[in-house]
């Protein structure tokens, strides 16, 4: 409720009104500079394409600057797919935190409700239990490490 009494309060003071303002000033002033940035990378390019022709010749000029612009666009998706995996890993690790966050959240909201009941304790203390067996179970039970097994390989060979 009083996040909605201050925004009530901000939109009354015109105080939104001016930051909306201020975000839509910028945004157009950015994207001046951007495109201004854009035209004069566009001369540098024509500037360097100028020069070569006049160095080497049109048809190489215009070969190189072609082969030199295919071979960046490749640099680029291949660091892109490179990155990929490492970003699903990194998306993978917080869905998993957003989750356990919300089951804690759900557990906490729900413990009063289930103390005051019959049998609260009981039907709390199954789980946890449950829950406990699984972590000392997961402990004691890890999958091999890859390296590990690889240097175990490399001892028996010798």
């Amino acid at each position: 409720m009083g996040m909605l009494a201050s925004l009530i309060s901000g939109l009354a003071s015109g105080e939104t009104v001016a930051a909306m303002r201020r975000a839509r000033t910028a945004a157009i002033v950015y994207m001046l500079a951007i495109s201004a940035a854009l035209c004069g990378l566009g001369f540098l390019v024509g500037a360097a394409y100028i020069w070569t022709a006049s160095r080497y010749g049109s048809f190489a000029a215009a070969s190189g600057f072609g082969a030199g612009f295919l071979v960046l666009a490749g640099l680029i998706l291949l660091i892109y797919q490179i990155s990929a995996g490492s970003r699903a890993r990194r998306r993978a690790q917080r869905r998993n935190a957003d989750l356990k966050a919300i089951g804690i959240a759900a557990a906490l909201a729900v413990l009063p409700t289930l103390l005051k009941g019959k049998g609260g304790l009981g039907v709390l203390l199954g789980p946890a239990v449950a829950l406990a067996a699984y972590a000392i179970y997961r402990e004691n039970v890890k999958p091999d490490d890859p390296d590990e097994s690889e240097r175990k390989q490399d001892d028996r060979s010798v």
